[in-house]
């Protein structure tokens, strides 16, 4: 026999107090970097991110229904994850905004694949675009890595709506 529920929530569902709630997961900061087929360059700044397998080793991360990289990141055969270093913050702000082009001036490096690698993160991954799944508001992108390195330092951390160093977390 099922035990009745204590105190049950009744007050409506409140998006503003779901955002709120969320911002309590403290997640790491990356930026998603691809090359199109014509060469053009498209990065962004995701907290999605997240390991789905060892074997295949697959990752995912989301993106927005109506963001204007969406058509770029759907047809790249592959991309960068990179998992920013606490002293970068510039960037992760620089790739969340809406600036033309947001790879001027900024260090960068290219995978075997001749995708463009952030210098200075603290691990990046590329992978294949595997699959796609549209869930919501979002497409779930899953990708198999096929290259992967680490870098040193404390990674960026996104908590409470701001950006955080995890420097009290142990080295690696």
């Amino acid at each position: 026999m099922p035990l009745p529920i204590q105190n049950p929530v009744t007050t409506p569902f409140d998006s503003r107090h779901f955002r709120h709630a969320l911002s309590q997961f403290a997640t790491g900061v990356t930026v998603i970097t691809t090359r199109t087929a014509d060469g053009t360059m498209l990065g962004l700044t995701a907290t999605s991110f997240n390991s789905v397998s060892l074997q295949p080793p697959l990752v995912l991360w989301s993106l927005g229904c109506t963001a204007n990289s969406m058509a770029g990141f759907n047809d790249s055969t592959h991309y960068i994850i990179n998992v920013l270093a606490a002293d970068q913050s510039a960037l992760a702000n620089r790739f969340a905004s809406r600036i033309e082009d947001r790879f001027a001036d900024i260090a960068l490096d290219f995978s075997a694949n001749g995708q463009p690698v952030l210098r200075g993160a603290v691990a990046w991954f590329e992978c294949s675009n595997r699959s796609r799944y549209p869930e919501g508001d979002h497409i779930i992108f899953v990708g198999e890595v096929t290259h992967c390195e680490v870098g040193s330092g404390a990674p960026l951390v996104y908590y409470g709506g701001a950006y955080c160093s995890a420097s009290a977390l142990p080295a690696a």
